[in-house]
């Protein structure tokens, strides 16, 4: 009797008609997805610029956020005992739109929350210059330097109790141990310059560090700037944070590290990794 009402079950599930919802929503949360990687991988081989990657992925978006409403939709309709088939490609539509969206809400989140600067230092007064970028310029300062110390007031210069060539050498291992692309490591001059890069599109944001005698210490600066765009988002002053902070903490760790400020919550909200996610 039970194998008997099993397959009269099958059968009448074999026979109900897709979801034209479910279905779409997975066609569209999958094309958003391949369309959010493909703007990234297009622009990093030189198939179009940046911007017409952002508007690709800008239309991604579109596809993702109509998918939303289709999964919802199909998964009604799909529902156990429900009248149609393709509760599984809802669920797929649903997860794959996911991702696109939150990507697209955290952009809008840090451009509303962040001031619009790209170019951050720990010295505003006497900023580290670059040298050796192929576009260096200079550090804005005036009203962007009030912007910067309203927005971070907790920036500061790190100073470590080693002699400069020795903490020249610990933030030049830090640099590496990140996988920045160094430009330039002048240890007579305490200057490295290198870039990092953001995970989508490999956007360069240009990094310079600067190591300087203080007394019988060490005092580090650092100033981070993103090539491209006007606002960072907070992602530059999240970097220098982090450095900085990790590197007290290593040289803490040794019975050397003082003197920087324990990281905290920010002005913002907790501070999330410094990886630029496009």
């Amino acid at each position: 009797m039970l194998l008997n009402r099993i397959e009269i079950d099958t059968g009448q599930s074999a026979r109900k008609p897709w979801s034209k919802a479910a279905l779409a929503a997975a066609i569209l949360g999958l094309a958003a997805i391949l369309a959010v990687a493909t703007s990234g991988i297009g622009y990093r081989l030189g198939w179009w610029h940046f911007t017409v990657g952002l508007e690709i992925s800008r239309w991604a978006v579109y596809g993702a956020a109509l998918a939303l409403p289709l999964s919802a939709t199909g998964l009604i309709q799909a529902r156990p005992g429900g009248a149609r088939r393709g509760l599984a490609s809802a669920a797929l539509g649903l997860l794959l739109a996911l991702p696109p969206v939150a990507m697209a809400m955290h952009w809008e989140y840090t451009t509303r929350t962040y001031p619009p600067i790209n170019d951050i230092s720990t010295d505003t007064e006497n900023p580290p210059v670059f040298w050796d970028m192929p576009t260096p310029t200079d550090y804005p300062g005036g009203d962007k330097a009030d912007m910067q110390r309203a927005a971070y007031p907790d920036l500061a210069p790190l100073v470590l109790p080693l002699p400069p060539d020795q903490a020249f050498a610990a933030a030049l291992a830090l640099v590496e141990r990140r996988g920045w692309e160094i430009v330039v490591k002048v240890p007579e001059e305490g200057r490295i310059e290198a870039t990092a890069s953001s995970f989508l599109y490999g956007f360069k944001d240009e990094v310079i560090i600067r190591v300087t005698a203080a007394d019988a210490a060490s005092r580090i600066d650092m100033r981070s700037r993103s090539r491209i765009g006007l606002i960072d988002r907070g992602v530059n002053a999240r970097r220098i944070r982090e450095f900085l902070g990790d590197l007290n903490q290593e040289r803490s760790a040794a019975g050397v590290g003082w003197g920087l400020p324990k990281r905290v919550t920010g002005p913002h909200g907790p501070w999330p990794p410094s990886s630029r996610l496009l």
